[in-house]
């Protein structure tokens, strides 16, 4: 992630009748992106091709959502998760992400598609800002960043088989 930019506190909109798109590779590096990532984020294609998707990570996103991700996607299933970006000039906007294997015509796993929309602000603002906010201090609770991931993973597993449900329910019950 980079250190280097300045967080704002300013967030960014988009309209909801538009799509942000991203592809990377199965390491996590932009292939593709649309126009409207580009405008949004506050980069040009060649700023962003290559790079680690981590480019637009903001840092008060949990580790731990990251975490289920990679290892959602990485089994081959689709996620749906809320998200918070960071764009180029420190600024943030919120999305609903769908991000899902892409593959090739022999069904291997070749890279990843990621489709985000705006969010649902009253879920956004009554169940996923407090949410992130917990699961942020726990992480920041430990010593090292690896005891601080294992108890917000811990965290929201548990919060998941209380709801006696995966991760993607649980988000479209909100």
């Amino acid at each position: 992630m980079r250190n280097d930019v300045f967080l704002t506190g300013v967030e960014r909109y988009f309209d909801e009748n538009e799509i942000i798109v991203s592809k990377t590779d199965l390491k996590g590096r932009i292939t593709y992106c649309n126009d409207v990532f580009l405008r949004v984020a506050g980069y040009t294609e060649k700023e962003c091709l290559g790079q680690p998707h981590s480019l637009i990570r903001h840092p008060d996103m949990p580790r731990c959502i990251f975490d289920l991700l990679w290892e959602t996607i990485q089994s081959g299933r689709e996620i749906f998760a809320y998200v918070k970006n960071r764009c180029k000039n420190g600024d943030h906007y919120w999305v609903h992400a769908h991000v899902t294997p892409s593959r090739d015509k022999s069904g291997t796993v070749i890279g990843y598609h990621s489709n985000r929309r705006v969010p649902d602000r009253n879920v956004l603002e009554t169940a996923i800002m407090p949410l992130y906010r917990n699961l942020l201090a726990e992480e920041r609770g430990h010593q090292d960043r690896k005891s601080g991931l294992r108890a917000s993973k811990a965290m929201i597993r548990s919060l998941l088989e209380d709801h006696a449900v995966e991760y993607d329910e649980f988000i479209a019950t909100l």
